[in-house]
């Protein structure tokens, strides 16, 4: 009874507060093209990542140059897709980097630790470290990469 009533309330003050409703609104329209975005590229590097291990490649090499084409590719994506960013190309460029230098290390440490150390089958933990990866990296772009600027601020400086 007590979780229907925090609902109920959660609910009416968000229908009272119309700029929340709409923040609301637009982060899961965001996260509705974060995951269309997600899903195409995520699936053709992922076949291609199941290529390349059965070819004989290493799974973590293959992960590493897969994981540099699908962030290049992700980046056009998420800036105009998901995010419809507008501002600074090299601002968000250099921090778009960063969170994926962050977003293969988490990649590589899965791997290491789930594949290496405790031999689980690479083919599922890397399916697996996709979904762990894309839900830190639409956080850190929601948040640190593709952040809105408020023009008004900057002006009165």
């Amino acid at each position: 009874m007590d979780t229907v009533r925090l609902v109920l309330v959660w609910l009416s003050w968000h229908m009272v507060d119309p700029q929340a409703f709409l923040q609301i609104r637009k982060s899961v329209t965001q996260l509705a093209h974060y995951f269309v975005v997600g899903i195409l590229s995520n699936s053709v590097g992922y076949l291609m990542y199941l290529s390349a291990t059965y070819l004989g490649a290493t799974p973590k090499i293959t992960m590493t140059l897969l994981y540099g084409v699908g962030a290049a590719i992700g980046f056009v994506g998420n800036r105009n897709l998901t995010f419809s960013y507008k501002g600074s190309l090299i601002r968000s460029g250099i921090r778009y980097i960063i969170v994926h230098c962050v977003g293969y290390v988490i990649n590589l440490v899965i791997l290491i630790v789930l594949v290496d150390r405790l031999g689980y089958p690479h083919q599922w933990i890397q399916a697996m470290a996709i979904f762990v990866v894309a839900g830190f990296l639409f956080l850190a772009f929601k948040f640190f990469v593709f952040t809105s600027v408020n023009i008004s601020n900057t002006e009165k400086r």
